[in-house]
């Protein structure tokens, strides 16, 4: 079949899927007997001979159980109970309905096992001092709540569940509330609302984000993992995509991202411009910049561990959107009450038909080189693009019983490009080809052995592949390249419960990764292929301590690793862990953290002048004597020290750092100036603050961060030895906020910083021709910066009801609204006629995109 026609049957299978899940859902609606209370009151106006008086927007979102009477006033009460919205008769004809800002809520919790009742629970009103416990029958009511207000109700032993007061009003009996059960309950969330709701800080200073959760944040109108962390102090994209994350100083390869379990060697679509993770099936995403758990390896800079929905839910859930870039699916579907099944799968629209958003994303990945000093034109030249990518998701949940339970996962992510130029003037045409693919499966066992003790285990296999041609003018030249990674490994944990405020953790890891490196030119002929695979085994062991006062939270431990590189070397390496949170006095809190971590997989960063002046990241194992790449292994030590100031709709939080990392190349560094560097190994020390202050209430959220550090370079064989990071950015700035109204919301933020470090070319003597061929002489490494970067974007999301069961979300977005030009970077090389030609990337310009999804 050509391809156009399976392109076209392929988005019309798309089209009939989405416009047949409303159908499908309401069919399952049947005989729930739900009505839009709006429609109801048509409904009673038409039957009744009556008239209402009111505000659509304040009724038009409420859904009730249509009354099983034919009396009018009967029916009225029932509205009045369930929706706790007024109903006021003016004279025989004519009512008035008021929605009030406050209600009466009242539930009963039980746990989610056996459904006995949780007795003494925990239920706060957020944000206020508003507070109660749950009675012996699991009972709570509370009155003349704000209507927004979001409820937190948690007791030892069980997750905390958090619930809007509207979904606790008008029931009778009171709605039932299941709590789930948690063995590890000493790592409790304690601020929920950070700068947007499913954005929380844990006790012991890492960053939750829950993405059903999710409200808004400036320039995402869908709660992308990658983007939405860098709305945090510390952390930042040097040149605007997610594939290029920086932790407080670090490169990308320095951060552990793990889903389900399980490393990923990829993290981003269109070239790093979109994350490559489905948020929807996400559960949890867990952000540690420092004092990481015992049990984590890998990731001197820091970790991002995604975990997806892993409760089996009663009914079929699931969802379907799109937006300028992609369309996607997601569901879980029940096969009994012990089994589901969970998918997603997303592929760009972008071959199908181009939009603005795909305009300036393509032209920021490929086409944001402007080369000064060239004498060539870029009119002369004609260029053709196939782009595309997908991804695809599943997971098999099976519980045993409630004490033992299977997980297996699966992810599939690709990019494609093809690429032509052609020059109008010679005929000649250069021709390039990139796929990238990651492939990864693994599967875990989670057991409660008893009231006292728990085992996880978690194994997995994961492939990633970078695979580029390249084909020079009247194919005189060919260059093949491929990366490819297969790692798999196994992994248990233990843990022990020494008493109710003490626990401990053991464990023991194996993992073995083996990393292809293939080049091949026809012209002249040279190949070479770099092969190698590293064993580590690692065993882990810490405490973990609260308070019964809560007062003190504290964890300890040390991680110890065996890697034998199977040819050349092998080394022992301990690595200490501590995470310490006080209580000072109430609502304010210090946190000290430390770690020394090590990594033995490097990204080395190829820029080559034919390959469409695109970055290509080739994985690479650490092997200090390779004679071609040499790459010792990393190892990182880091401390912290903060502040928190927490207080109803107040947080401040103030932490300052310390972090020296040792047995990093100049190739992984991403320098791009040709004969600047070459193999020299080195290390960098960054030190900073990080500051944040949030104003947060039920409707709005506005809030201020900054990040001051240092960051500087060691190379022994360089002079000077010390200079400033390619990541040393001294000060970052945002100013941003969201605010609520009913169902509306928007986000507005600014984004500022200074320039990124630069080297220029010596301005007396600046191409040295005495050698052949001739090279640039360069002024000192990093001694010029770009100028300041500043971004403003914004957002806007609406939500409402297509049915009592079916959801919709429609959005708007824009990225860098001010249309502002921002150099990300620049570089300098030679042409074939000695000429130096400055070559600077681009910001996105002005980004517009839309999205429309449902959920049921």
């Amino acid at each position: 079949m050509p391809k156009a026609h399976l392109k076209q049957l392929f988005f019309f299978f798309i089209f009939l899927l989405l416009l047949s899940i409303p159908t499908l859902v309401m069919a399952q609606e049947g005989n729930a007997r739900t009505v839009n209370l709006v429609e109801l009151l048509q409904n009673l106006e038409s039957k009744y001979d009556i008239k209402f008086s009111y505000v659509d927007e304040d009724i038009g979102d409420v859904a009730i159980r249509i009354p099983n009477t034919e009396s009018l006033q009967e029916i009225l009460n029932s509205i009045q109970n369930q929706t706790q919205i007024k109903i006021k008769k003016l004279n025989e004809r004519y009512y008035t309905v008021t929605k009030s800002t406050t209600v009466d809520i009242c539930a009963t919790v039980l746990d989610n096992y056996k459904e006995n009742t949780v007795t003494g629970s925990t239920v706060e009103v957020l944000g206020s001092e508003m507070a109660i416990i749950t009675d012996q029958d699991g009972h709570f009511a509370l009155q003349n709540l704000p209507r927004k207000s979001i409820i937190q109700i948690k007791h030892i032993g069980f997750k905390p569940l958090f619930i809007a007061a509207e979904e606790l009003t008008g029931q009778n009996p009171c709605k039932t509330l299941l709590l789930d059960l948690s063995f590890e309950q000493l790592d409790e969330v304690i601020v929920y609302q950070f700068l947007t709701t499913g954005l929380s800080k844990r006790i012991d200073g890492g960053i939750q984000l829950t993405p059903e959760d999710f409200g808004i944040l400036p320039g995402l109108i869908e709660p992308d993992v990658l983007q939405t962390i860098q709305a945090l102090p510390g952390i930042k994209s040097i040149d605007e995509t997610v594939s290029n994350i920086n932790i407080r100083g670090g490169t990308n390869d320095q951060n552990l991202i793990l889903w389900d379990g399980i490393k990923m060697y990829q993290s981003g679509h269109f070239f790093g411009l979109i994350s490559a993770f489905n948020p929807y099936l996400t559960d949890k995403v867990t952000l540690i910049k420092n004092g990481t758990s015992a049990q984590y390896g890998d990731g001197v800079s820091g970790v991002l561990d995604i975990e997806t929905k892993n409760e089996i839910a009663g009914d079929f859930f699931g969802g379907a959107g799109f937006n300028l870039i992609n369309g996607d699916i997601y569901g879980q579907v029940p096969i009994t009450n012990k089994t589901a099944f969970q998918f997603s799968g997303r592929r760009s629209l972008t071959d199908f038909f181009n939009t603005p958003t795909y305009d300036e994303f393509f032209k920021r990945a490929f086409q944001d080189t402007q080369i000064k000093g060239s004498t060539g034109s870029s009119d002369d030249i004609q260029r053709d693009e196939n782009f595309y990518f997908y991804d695809f998701t599943a997971k098999l949940l099976y519980d045993l019983n409630a004490d033992h339970k299977i997980r297996v996962s699966f992810i599939n992510t690709n990019n494609n490009l093809d690429y032509s130029e052609q020059n109008l003037t010679t005929s000649s045409e250069t021709q390039s080809r990139l796929k990238q693919r990651n492939i990864s499966f693994g599967g875990s066992m989670e057991s409660n052995w008893s009231d006292v003790f728990a085992t996880k285990i978690n194994a997995y296999y994961t492939s990633y592949n970078l695979r580029s041609e390249n084909t020079s003018a009247n194919s005189e030249q060919v260059l093949l390249q491929e990366n490819e990674v297969l790692e798999t490994a196994l992994k248990l944990n233990t843990i022990y419960k020494l008493n109710e405020d003490l626990q401990w953790l053991n464990g023991y890891q194996l993992k073995e990764t083996g990393v292809l490196n293939f080049s091949e030119v026809t012209q002249p002929p040279y190949s070479n292929n770099i092969k190698g695979v590293l064993r580590t085994h690692s065993i882990f062991s810490e405490l973990e301590y609260k308070s019964p006062n809560q007062r003190l939270y504290a964890r300890g431990g040390a991680r110890v690793n065996y890697i034998q590189n199977l040819n050349t070397f092998k080394e022992f390496i301990i690595e200490p862990r501590l995470n310490i949170n006080y209580e000072l006095v109430e609502d304010f809190k210090m946190e000290l953290q430390g770690e020394f971590k090590n990594q033995t997989t490097h990204q080395v960063v190829d820029l080559e002048q034919n390959f469409l002046g695109i970055e290509k990241r080739r994985w690479y194992i650490a092997d200090p004597n390779n004679d071609l790449v040499p790459l010792p292994i990393t190892q990182s030590k880091q401390g912290s020290f903060g502040l928190n100031y927490d207080h109803h709709s107040l947080y401040v939080g103030l932490e300052g750092f310390y972090k020296e990392v040792e047995g990093i190349s100049a190739r992984t560094q991403g320098f791009q100036s040709e004969g600047l560097f070459n193999e020299e190994i080195g290390s960098y020390t960054v030190k900073g603050i990080e500051f944040l202050i949030n104003k947060k209430t039920a409707d709005y959220s506005a809030w201020i961060s900054y990040t001051y550090n240092t960051n500087t370079y060691t190379f022994e064989t360089i002079v000077p030895q010390s200079f400033p990071n390619n990541l040393d950015i001294r000060h970052t700035v945002t100013f941003a906020g969201n605010y609520n109204y009913g169902n509306f919301k928007i986000g507005v933020g600014l984004n500022y910083r200074t320039g990124k470090p630069y080297t220029k070319p010596d301005a007396n003597n600046p191409v040295d021709t005495n050698f052949f061929p001739s090279r640039i002489n360069f002024q000192e490494p990093n001694s010029s910066r770009l100028p300041e970067y500043l971004r403003a974007d914004a957002s806007a999301i609406y939500n409402f009801d297509l049915s009592p069961r079916i959801k919709a979300t429609a959005g708007a977005s824009v990225l860098n609204f001010t249309n502002r030009k921002n150099i990300l970077n620049t570089y300098h090389r030679l042409n074939d006629n000695d000429e130096i030609e400055t070559v600077e990337s681009v910001s996105l310009g002005l980004t517009p995109n839309i999205s429309f999804r449902i959920r049921f």
